[in-house]
């Protein structure tokens, strides 16, 4: 823990006076860092030793929007260095599409019953979620509308593990016999 702070250190000196020292410390120690992840991500040599550079370019340059408070020095040059490889990688990916690409092309407009019967269906499952007791309801909203897994979810609401995983259980249980026995009225 004590590194992190001395990092951290360094950067606020960066920031407060360009102290070049600070920053070739931080150089020394990010940079090879940086670039050694950036090629387990999959990246050839000279673009890792391109980003890596990018991120320490920017550590100088914008030292004082980094907060202590809210990252380490190492996750803040991390998340620096993955964005620049990202934006990276996604301007060689625009320059390399086809306008002509299938894939790019708009799709035919869906066919007026199948939205009909999206719309029906899912108008059929908002309801029986409200017929679910609030307790079912909440971790069903949680799993499949928030995304959360179910460790997440136990933990952002203090549940014990095996309760989230029953709720949610219960909870599909009851969603099908009231979708069953929807569906069975429409048939009659």
């Amino acid at each position: 823990m004590a590194e992190a702070h001395y990092y951290s250190a360094l950067i606020e000196k960066v920031a407060a006076s360009r102290d070049r020292e600070a920053f070739a410390e931080l150089f020394d120690h990010f940079a090879p860092r940086i670039k050694g992840y950036l090629m387990q991500q999959g990246a050839d040599a000279a673009t890792a030793e391109e980003v890596a550079q990018d991120a320490m370019v920017i550590l100088w340059r914008k030292a004082e929007l980094f907060d202590s408070a809210k990252s380490s020095a190492s996750t803040w040059l991390f998340r620096i260095a993955r964005n620049r490889r990202i934006d990276l990688l996604r301007r060689q990916r625009t320059a390399e599409l086809d306008p002509e690409e299938p894939a790019l092309q708009p799709s035919a407009p869906e066919d007026v019953d199948t939205t009909l019967d999206a719309g029906l269906r899912e108008e059929r499952v908002r309801l029986a979620l409200q017929q679910l007791p609030d307790t079912q309801r909440e971790v069903v909203r949680q799993a499949f509308f928030l995304g959360l897994s179910h460790s997440e979810i136990a933990e952002a609401t203090g549940l014990p593990l095996g309760t989230v995983k029953s709720r949610i259980r219960l909870a599909f249980a009851r969603l099908r016999e009231l979708l069953e026995a929807d569906a069975a009225v429409d048939i009659d």
